[in-house]
């Protein structure tokens, strides 16, 4: 919602100031489409030159990313400590044996079906499943544990912002080839340079259509919103540093209960439950079977 907000003040600034001033958009209307096709056709060739077909098409889906904010919404962190919960009480009440048809096999796993939207989401069960696996392999050293999974979430990161990396590249690129559409439009000029000075006036005002556009495209919308994905992006990876911060401190001898708690610690404030709310979820959470 507030993009769009930015959007109609952006557009709305920049073209209501110019008018206001005594501008005329004839000449702007008229060069925009061409202008348009040099810049922002030569913006996504290079994009499509220099990153990977999945970058390109993280690229197309960042702009919903970037409207639609986070994915993971309060009640999802609730559910995740509410998993993790069942799943560490289990292991250090039952044994390492008692959890292992849910980590070997997740998706018939009655205590991960009441959660959904995380056993959708690849990297956090898999992140689950495998750090648990790791400890039913004796592998209990809480630093070296979470080393490796610092690894893999680090890993996942660098990999989730590389379409927010490209768009900022674009970003950066595109006053460049406003400069470039200038300078065509300027060769155009010299060509006409015969012409009355009023017909001249407006080629060189359609040249510099080209370096408004550049510089309009990505300070105004594409330079905002790269880094609004890469904010979202961030703070999605978020989730997934609980998973760490939950599993390290049951390795360290915490009760699930302590466990869990200095995970809600470490969630992002919008998105925090309170004491109360979590206890209230830890209640009904099912046990494993």
């Amino acid at each position: 919602m507030f993009q769009i907000i930015g959007i109609v003040v952006v557009f709305g600034m920049v073209f209501g100031g110019f008018m206001l001033a005594g501008g005329h958009f004839d000449v702007i209307i008229k060069a925009a489409p061409f202008e348009m096709m040099m810049i922002g056709g030569s913006a996504v060739g290079a994009l499509l030159i220099g990153n990977s077909f999945k970058t390109v098409l993280g690229v197309l889906g960042g702009f919903g990313k970037a409207m639609a904010g986070p994915k993971w919404k309060p009640k999802d962190y609730t559910d995740l400590l509410s998993v993790l919960f069942v799943l560490t009480k289990t292991m250090k009440t039952k044994g390492v044996v008692a959890i292992e048809a849910h980590i070997e096999n997740p998706k018939e796993s009655r205590i991960f079906q009441e959660y959904p939207k995380i056993m959708k989401d690849h990297f956090a069960l898999d992140l689950i499943c495998d750090t648990l696996r790791m400890m039913t392999m004796n592998m209990e050293d809480p630093h070296q544990v979470e080393d490796a999974i610092e690894k893999q979430i680090e890993k996942h990161h660098h990999e989730a912002h590389a379409p927010a990396h490209a768009l900022q590249g674009m970003a950066d690129a595109l006053p460049a080839l406003g400069i470039v559409a200038a300078v065509l439009g300027i060769i155009k000029t010299m060509g006409a340079i015969n012409q009355p000075p009023e017909y001249l006036g407006k080629l060189i005002g359609s040249a510099l259509v080209g370096t408004f556009l550049g510089v309009f495209l990505a300070y105004g919308l594409v330079g905002p919103f790269a880094s609004r994905m890469g904010e979202v992006i961030d703070e999605e990876g978020k989730f997934y540093q609980i998973i760490k911060d939950v599993l390290v401190a049951h390795l360290h001898g915490n009760a699930a209960q302590i466990s869990v708690e200095i995970g809600r610690g470490n969630i992002p404030s919008t998105a925090q439950p309170t004491f109360a709310q979590l206890e209230e979820a830890l209640n009904n959470v099912p046990e494993a079977a």
